[in-house]
């Protein structure tokens, strides 16, 4: 079985345009939430998000191909430029034939549903533009990065709601890890900020009017967020024999379901899927240092989500530092464990671990140290990444630094 690494990252989110912004608000503890801005926001209960503020399309893209992007393919593309060029990867060849792409997305080309659902039923029109399925669909990403880049090998969409992401990443590492592809771009992308996604949202009673503040008792709800996050994975063989820098290495993945209701999450399930994480890495709870949360901000989710921890870790759960980047940068719902991710890419190389913020008072029911408010210097050895979804699908990865 092959060592997987990742040897390129690349984002758009709220905090950022790229990783190192990303990062460095990460470590400021910046918020990246605010005020939306789109059209008929003003029906909306729901006025505040992790919007990409002032993103200028054109400024990346031709017009010509910006008629087949839907806003989260543009934000995958974006991320996906920064991963390989950072990985110093060219894929032809050998190589071509050998890589692939798996992404995460809930919605898809959301932003492309929400125009046209107007355009026909507001205004009356009775055409749509002949792009509209191919632009709308959820394998649309993963097709223009395959198209972009010359990945010719197993290449496919997760659609997983809000763990969309990291199955995309785990089932990626398992590729590479097995030897069915050499290398592969993984992650999420998400761009469901439209009135109709919203307002979508707002029929199910779980998003907060104020802030997202997870584990904190005065929490309101979760706050949604919109960008991608994607990475290079390889094996470790090829990335030290072409000299590549290693962020970190993935060293186990673990999925499950709940299969008991199809929006409140289950203990068991996610305690599960923790566990199967640590069992594939062969790590001992003990090399666990950090654990970037689920962490949506509902009493649901944060109350499950640290009693499965106490289930898996026992004591060892008091020495555990854990945080929810949601809090910074919003749910980000198919995309938001990767854009995560980078918080634990930043807790093993850097030795920086990003905040919870919002945490203004204790809940019995979460008394841990989940870092609030600001960035706390610590060398860690070992993280795991939590992604719990409606549905109850589970999807755990754990890394380590190399």
């Amino acid at each position: 079985m092959n060592r997987v690494v990742i040897t390129g990252a690349g984002t758009i989110n709220a905090l950022g345009a790229t990783v190192p912004q990303t990062l460095e608000a990460m470590r400021e503890g910046r918020l990246g939430i605010g005020a939306l801005d789109f059209r008929d926001v003003e029906r909306l209960s729901i006025k505040i998000g992790g919007q990409v503020h002032g993103f200028d399309a054109e400024a990346h893209f031709d017009r010509q191909k910006l008629g087949l992007y839907d806003r989260f393919t543009q934000f995958t593309l974006i991320a996906a430029r920064e991963a390989v060029a950072q990985s110093g990867l060219t894929f032809s060849d050998e190589l071509a034939e050998t890589s692939g792409v798996v992404l995460g997305t809930a919605a898809g080309g959301m932003n492309t549903w929400d125009d046209n659902f107007r355009s026909v039923y507001e205004e009356g029109k009775n055409r749509v533009h002949p792009f509209v399925v191919p632009k709308l669909m959820t394998n649309a990403a993963t097709s223009h990065v395959s198209i972009e880049f010359n990945l010719q090998g197993p290449s496919l969409t997760v659609s997983t709601a809000c763990a969309s992401s990291n199955h995309a990443i785990g089932l990626a590492f398992q590729m590479v890890r097995s030897g069915m592809a050499r290398t592969m771009i993984a992650g999420g992308s998400e761009s469901m900020l439209t009135f109709g996604g919203i307002k979508a949202w707002e029929g199910l009673r779980v998003m907060s009017k104020t802030a997202c503040r997870p584990f904190s008792a005065n929490r309101s709800g979760m706050v949604q967020g919109e960008g991608a996050g994607v990475f290079v994975l390889e094996t470790y063989v090829d990335a030290k024999a072409r000299g590549a820098g290693i962020l970190a290495e993935i060293v186990g993945f673990s999925m499950t379901s709940d299969a008991s209701d199809i929006v409140m999450p289950n203990k068991d399930g996610a305690a599960r899927a923790i566990r199967g994480a640590l069992r594939d890495a062969r790590m001992d709870m003990s090399e666990i240092g950090y654990i970037n949360a689920h962490g949506t901000g509902t009493a649901a989710n944060d109350k499950t989500e640290c009693a499965a921890i106490v289930d898996v870790f026992g004591g060892h759960a008091d020495q555990l530092m854990i945080s929810s980047t949601k809090s910074m940068h919003g749910h980000l719902i198919g995309a938001t464990g990767a854009v995560e991710l980078l918080a634990c890419v930043m807790a093993l190389r850097d030795g920086v671990i990003a905040p919870t913020l919002g945490y203004e008072s204790a809940d019995p029911d979460c008394a841990l140290d989940v870092v609030p408010n600001t960035a706390r210097d610590a060398k860690v050895t070992g993280v795991i990444s939590n992604a719990f979804a409606f549905g109850g699908m589970n999807a755990v990865l754990a890394l380590k630094a190399v």
